[in-house]
C-alpha cells in the first residue's frame, strides 16, 4: 500500500504536536520528494551515510531526529549540505525531521523510550513546573549500585558509558537524552541519586562529585536511537506501509 506524502506529514505533525513546540530547527517536512510513500527509512541523523543507505533501500521518506537548517548555521548550500540535499532531490526522497517534539512525546519520545530500554519507572518530569520540560525522573526497582547500573547501560545500549560514581545505591534517577548534560543542576534539585544523559562537559564532573550524584554519559547517538524507531513503527502500522530503521554507528 501507499499513502500520500501530505497525509503522512499531517499525521506525524499532529501526533507529535510539532507546531506547538518551539525549537532550534524546522520540524516536519524539510525536503519534499515524491508524492506517494510506500517505504520509510528512519535513523538518528540525516548524515550522508544514512541517505546513501536509504537510496539503496529504495526509501520514499527518510525520517530522522537530527535534520537540517539549524538556527545560526551557514545558510549556503555548499559542501556536505549540497551533497546531502543533492542525494535527496536527485532520488526524489523526502526528509522528515523532528527534534524536540520527538524528545518529549509521552509514547514514542526519546526519553520515554530510553526508560523502557533501561527498565526505568517513570515518575514525572525533571522540571515539574515547566510545561516544556524535556527530561524525566523515575526509579530503579530494585535499586542498583552505580557499577551494576553501568553494566545495564552498557549491555542495553551497546556502548561503554562514562561514569562518575556517587551513592552506594541508585534508587531514584533523572535522565534526558542527547546533549543534556546542562540539566544536571535540575537533577541535583530533584534530589535523585543519579543523572543519565548522552554527553558530558568539563563542569559536569565537578557538579556530580560535589553533590554526591552518580552521573552517566551514555552517548548522544546511543541514547536517541529509540524514539525515531518507535515513531517509524507507529507510522508503518497507521498507514500499512514499510519501515526500516538503519543505525549508522556514531561513538559520540
Amino acid at each position: 500500500m501507499a499513502v500520500a506524502l501530505t497525509t503522512l506529514v499531517e499525521e506525524t505533525d499532529r501526533y507529535l504536536n510539532a507546531v506547538k513546540i518551539a525549537d532550534y530547527c524546522p520540524n516536519g517536512l524539510q525536503v519534499e520528494g515524491r508524492p506517494q510513500v510506500q517505504r520509510i527509512v528512519s535513523g538518528v541523523t540525516a548524515s550522508q551515510a544514512l541517505l546513501d543507505a536509504a537510496v539503496e533501500a529504495r526509501a520514499d521518506v527518510v525520517l530522522v531526529h537530527h535534520g537540517y537548517f539549524w538556527k545560526n548555521e551557514d545558510p549556503r548550500v555548499v559542501g556536505i549540505k549540497q551533497r546531502r540535499l543533492k542525494t535527496l532531490l536527485s532520488n526524489d526522497i523526502s526528509l522528515l525531521a523532528y527534534h524536540l517534539p520527538l524528545d518529549v512525546h509521552p509514547e514514542v519520545g526519546n526519553n520515554i523510550q530510553l526508560a523502557r530500554v533501561l527498565g526505568l519507572t517513570v515518575e514525572g518530569a525533571l522540571e515539574p513546573d515547566n510545561p516544556r520540560s524535556v527530561g524525566l525522573v523515575g526509579s530503579l526497582e530494585p535499586p542498583l549500585s552505580p557499577s551494576d547500573f553501568m553494566q545495564r547501560v552498557r549491555s542495553s545500549l551497546g556502548r561503554e558509558p562514562l561514569m562518575i560514581e556517587g551513592p552506594d545505591l541508585i534508587k531514584r534517577i533523572a535522565w534526558c537524552t542527547g546533549g543534556a548534560q546542562g540539566y544536571i543542576e535540575q537533577a541535583v534539585a530533584a534530589g535523585v541519586d543519579a543523572y543519565l544523559t548522552g554527553e558530558v562537559s568539563e563542569p559536569t564532573v565537578h557538579i556530580a562529585r560535589e553533590n554526591g550524584l552518580s552521573f552517566f554519559a551514555a552517548g548522544h547517538h546511543a541514547t536517541e536511537r529509540y524514539g525515531v524507531q518507535a515513531l517509524g513503527e507507529y507510522l508503518a502500522k497507521r498507514f500499512a506501509i514499510e519501515h526500516l530503521f538503519i543505525d549508522c554507528p556514531n561513538p559520540a
